[in-house]
């Protein structure tokens, strides 16, 4: 049974960790971002499980509402962060333009 008091702990667990996430990223050097990006996709990936789970146990309209977007939000990371991987391996790679030869007319 849900009861206004466990709202009111759900709301006041989600305002911690939100707030906890925002102290903890704001720390971290702007060189470190896109590292931190790539190794924690695996981490949208258990908010996608997350959210299935609270998706699947929804017995009212609003909870399957919340659930749904909850699913599709943590999607949205989860390709974002592999978009936001593969860019920046991408920077790594030779590019593909041969060096012009010394001497070579054009």
């Amino acid at each position: 049974m849900i009861t206004a008091m466990t709202f009111i702990i759900a709301l006041y667990i989600f305002m911690l960790a939100a707030f906890t996430g925002y102290e903890v990223i704001s720390r971290v050097p702007s060189i470190l971002h896109t590292p931190l990006m790539s190794g924690s996709n695996f981490v949208h990936g258990i908010v996608v499980v997350g959210a299935l789970t609270a998706l699947f146990n929804a017995s009212s309209v609003l909870e399957q509402i919340v659930g749904f977007l909850g699913v599709m939000m943590g999607a949205g990371n989860v390709v974002g962060g592999y978009v936001v991987t593969d860019r920046m391996l991408a920077m790594f790679k030779p590019s593909d333009k041969a060096a012009p030869q010394k001497g070579a007319q054009k």
